[in-house]
């Protein structure tokens, strides 16, 4: 008797033309939604521009620190780093903390209440340091345990990629190259590798976090089923380049400050005429 043929496994679809085939399709179907997204937001909360916020390897540390917490979580963490771990001030330069900034720096999209612009810390400090002495200096952020080796890790790759701690090279490779150099460091993903791109050099590529992929969800800019991770791809195929910081900043702040991922405030909402979370028939 012969034995069953072993069921064949589907092919497996590539991303891209998953992604291209998704923009398509929402362009046909509900055409000029994102323009009416980014219009409607820009009404209601401004347009956002684009500044570098910090320099890239503390926007690297910082958003590792962010990973499933609080902002303000994080932005504790990394004022507990750069307290333990200060940088020497240039020589000429008056002594660490002396003209400190007293005023907070907002960042846009940011739920936390800001940083003051100060020094990084020390990098090589914070390499060389014993793991349980990190973890101790970043318990306020949470998972310090987690992420005092992805930030050591990190560290670590830069100084192997070009004897320093700097990730300005980065800014010269193409977006997905230098998305995917971050993310082969452990424990950083799409989303955080995007982050740092995003706002340390403008490059196009759109950060996907949990509001991001809430609000996006219910408005039905991606497809019901889409998880995060592969949310960053659908968004490079429907977006311009140009709409990639837009974007982002302007979902992840609606996200905070109505679109909540309990009792969202439908009523108030300036996206609730095209949103299929109000009305599932909404085009």
């Amino acid at each position: 008797m012969r034995s069953a043929k072993p069921a064949s496994r589907p092919p497996r679809l590539d991303p891209d033309e998953v992604a291209r085939a998704w923009a398509a399709q929402l362009a046909a179907e509900r055409p000029g939604l994102i323009p009416f997204v980014l219009d409607r937001l820009a009404e209601t909360n401004g347009r956002p521009v684009w500044e570098r916020r910090l320099d890239p390897t503390s926007e690297l540390v910082l958003t590792i620190l962010s990973q499933n917490s609080a902002d303000t979580n994080a932005e504790a963490a990394f004022a507990a780093l750069r307290a333990a771990y200060p940088s020497a001030p240039a020589e000429g330069t008056a002594p660490a903390g002396a003209t400190a900034p007293k005023e907070l720096r907002a960042f846009p999209g940011w739920g936390g209440r800001g940083l003051p612009d100060l020094l990084p810390p020390d990098w090589p400090a914070v390499d060389a340091a014993p793991l349980a002495e990190l973890i101790d200096v970043i318990r306020p952020g949470g998972l310090a345990p987690q992420k005092a080796p992805r930030i050591q890790a990190s560290l670590r790759a830069l100084l192997a990629n070009g004897d320093s701690y700097s990730l300005e090279f980065l800014a010269a490779k193409e977006p997905l190259e230098a998305r995917d150099w971050l993310s082969a460091i452990p424990g950083i993903g799409k989303k955080t590798a995007s982050v740092v791109l995003l706002f340390s050099f403008g490059l196009p590529l759109m950060p996907v976090d949990r509001h991001v992929h809430r609000v996006s969800q219910r408005i039905g800019l991606i497809p019901p089923k889409a998880d995060a991770d592969g949310a960053h791809d659908l968004y490079l195929a429907m977006l311009a380049p140009g709409q990639m910081y837009e974007t982002h900043v302007s979902l992840i702040t609606h996200g905070r400050r109505t679109c909540h991922a309990q009792r969202p405030d439908c009523e108030h909402c300036p996206l609730a005429p095209r949103c299929r979370y109000f009305d599932p028939k909404a085009e």
